[in-house]
């Protein structure tokens, strides 16, 4: 285990916020920690039941106290690493490494790793479905998309499902028999049989571009889905677009805080979260832009304490090229993020209220 001091950023903002028409005015407050560290990020996950974050560090999952940032473990060899399933009940955690296509399937109290179950290519989301006790993976792979289930008490692969989209990415559950699976490059959401395992229906999101991040509502039986400058808001039975919401860019998650009603929409872009209240299951109303840091686009949120949750590295500048490097290849293009300087902060953020 892995134990770092930490250095706290010093960084306590109190964004104020009105909502006078529905008269939900409230004050969120961001501290910031540094928990130091190599590696990027993607996805983070809470475990409810311990208020520990686990973040993904490129190659290694990082175990963080949630209510003070202080790092009580690490998980290594998890190449490629994006995010983290947690399934509280049968004591197990589970990894995706997009680097070796491999799940790490590890125990919750000592972090120690119980087996490396190998899955295959583009491996990216994974979700809990407590309801039907899988771990649901999400895979951008080809030729076409899939879905992976696996048992999380044995970590056997139990069912694969192939969806319409190369690029499906957050999951939820109803709790009902169904899985509901964003598709970010067809703007769709894909309904999945928990019991045939098979996709029942797909559903068009415009005007949402890109959906990512996702969450279902129980009692209002209504599927929050993350996009680029406008998320929706769906109807669980019929699949209609019944409300939609203005945020921001880079938008890669989404957190739900069911007791609060507030929805967390985290802008990499524009470094900030819109916070949203549920006003009724076909009202959303903004009460809050909450600044956080450049390029935090995933977020988590803990039911129990109610803390939202980002993480971010930040780099300094890139270091000069040698005078004898050969120049850069024309015509580079793409999606890639080019050179990147040192990280020199490992920026830790929660949201609290």
């Amino acid at each position: 285990m892995i134990r770092h001091l930490l250095v706290a950023a010093g960084v306590l903002l109190a964004v104020s916020l009105a909502a006078p028409s529905v008269g939900h005015a409230q004050t969120f407050k961001v501290e910031k920690v540094d928990i130091k560290g190599d590696g990027g990020a993607d996805y983070i996950a809470v475990e409810a039941a311990t208020s520990r974050v686990f973040v993904s560090r490129g190659t290694h999952m990082m175990v963080v106290e949630g209510a003070t940032g202080k790092v009580l473990g690490d998980i290594p060899n998890t190449p490629g690493v994006h995010g983290a399933g947690i399934a509280t009940k049968a004591g197990h955690g589970f990894t995706t490494n997009g680097g070796d296509e491999t799940v790490t399937m590890f125990d919750l109290k000592t972090l120690g790793v119980i087996r490396q179950i190998k899955v295959g290519p583009g491996l990216d989301g994974i979700m809990y479905d407590e309801p039907d006790d899988k771990i649901i993976l999400t895979n951008h792979s080809r030729p076409i998309g899939t879905l992976t289930a696996i048992d999380p008490k044995s970590g056997d692969i139990v069912a694969t499902v192939e969806l319409e989209d190369t690029a499906p990415e957050g999951a939820a559950a109803d709790g009902k028999g169904h899985i509901f699976v964003n598709n970010e490059g067809k703007n769709t959401i894909q309904v999945i049989d928990a019991k045939t395992w098979k996709a029942t229906a797909s559903w068009p999101l415009a005007p949402c571009d890109g959906p990512t991040g996702i969450a279902y509502d129980k009692p209002s039986n209504r599927i929050f889905s993350g996009c680029n400058k406008t998320s929706v808001v769906v109807d669980a039975s019929t699949g209609k677009v019944v409300a939609s919401i203005t945020n921001g860019t880079r938008v890669d998650a989404l957190g739900w805080d069911p007791s609060k009603k507030l929805i967390y929409i985290p802008n990499g872009a524009e470094g900030n979260v819109t916070v949203v209240h549920q006003d009724s299951p076909d009202k959303y109303t903004v009460v809050a832009t909450v600044p956080t840091f450049a390029g935090a686009k995933t977020i988590a949120v803990d039911p129990v304490t109610h803390n939202a949750y980002l993480f971010q590295p930040e780099r300094g500048p890139v270091p000069p090229p040698p005078a004898d490097a050969p120049p850069p290849p024309p015509g580079r293009g793409g999606r890639g993020r080019g050179p990147q300087g040192p990280i020199v902060a490992a920026w830790f953020i929660v949201i609290k209220q």
